[in-house]
């Protein structure tokens, strides 16, 4: 039965268990990443080239099925290129984060990114943003503080790579707003992929050879990091095609909420293959990280609703 067929409420439902479904899957992308960098002694900047790699290989016959050629036609092939760089240098950021550091305190920091949009479209979209959500704003940088102190005595300035990894996130969605819908997101998508590929691929040149370890140049040891890299292409590029459709689905306030189930997965993932786990302190500032999110997410649901 196509969605055309459903009800509104059946319609919404679907979107929230996509978006439900995707959110816990998304956190084993970060764990094979983890497990790439510490088991198989691959740079996380090689992990970040074969994610992107292999998106682009997966998701292309699907594209091309459904689309044809014009899935690589964009009317702005610019901004979407650079909408790829700014993925590939977010991802790089997270990938390197979770060698080093656990994926749930990891994901928990990376949570700022939603303050930072809200900052950003207020600044140069002028947006509206009460006193209200300024203050969840602050809040919510406070939990992840909480969160950072701790990574900061062990991990030093790696324990900020989230927090990077979260304004570039930040400008990457920022700049989805900007472009509109000049482009489908399937096309959109693509020229992601392909942005992010040829940005790590410059990086691990320029890396490897001033000799970072992080930005080494390698090739999968074992079949099974093979096969890892495979499904690790795959689940970016078909579950950010799942992600899309979920938002065509239902309301943005309704399936937001669902991105936090992301700190579940990877606290069960980081628990359970890395023997990772967060302490008390850092369970209060995730929960402020998500009180906050979810106030400003109230908030906005609340403006909107008033202008009807």
């Amino acid at each position: 039965m196509s969605d055309n067929h459903l009800s509104g409420t059946d319609t919404t439902l679907k979107g929230m268990a996509l978006m439900a479904g995707c959110m816990l899957v998304l956190p084993f992308m970060d764990a094979i990443a983890k497990y790439m960098a510490n088991v198989e002694g691959m740079s996380p900047g090689q992990v970040n080239f074969y994610r992107f790699f292999f998106q682009v290989a997966c998701i292309l016959p699907f594209l091309f099925a459904i689309q044809g050629r014009s899935a690589l036609s964009a009317k702005r092939p610019g901004l979407n290129l650079l909408r790829g760089l700014l993925h590939g240098a977010a991802s790089l950021m997270f990938f390197t984060a979770v060698k080093y550091m656990p994926l749930a305190d990891v994901f928990a920091i990376y949570f700022v990114e939603p303050f930072i949009l809200t900052a950003l479209s207020a600044v140069f979209l002028g947006e509206k943003v009460g006193w209200r959500r300024w203050l969840a704003i602050v809040v919510g940088f406070g939990g992840a503080m909480i969160v950072i102190q701790p990574s900061y005595e062990v991990f030093g300035l790696t324990s900020l790579l989230p927090v990077a990894c979260a304004f570039l996130y930040a400008l990457y969605m920022f700049l989805n707003r900007a472009i509109g819908e000049a482009d489908t997101p399937v096309t959109m998508q693509t020229m992601a992929g392909i942005g992010g590929t040829l940005f790590m691929g410059a990086v691990l040149i320029g890396g490897d050879a001033a000799g970072q370890a992080d930005f080494a140049i390698s090739l999968p040891t074992s079949w099974l990091g093979l096969v890892l890299l495979v499904i690790l292409g795959s689940i970016s590029g078909y579950a950010h095609l799942i992600v899309v459709r979920a938002f065509r689905m239902a309301p943005l306030s309704v399936l937001a909420p669902f991105q936090y189930f992301e700190i579940i997965a990877a606290t069960i993932l980081g628990y359970a293959l890395f023997n990772d786990f967060p302490t008390v302190s850092k369970w209060v500032g995730i929960l402020i990280i998500v009180g906050s999110g979810l106030f400003i997410l109230w908030r906005e649901q609340r403006r909107v609703a008033e202008k009807r």
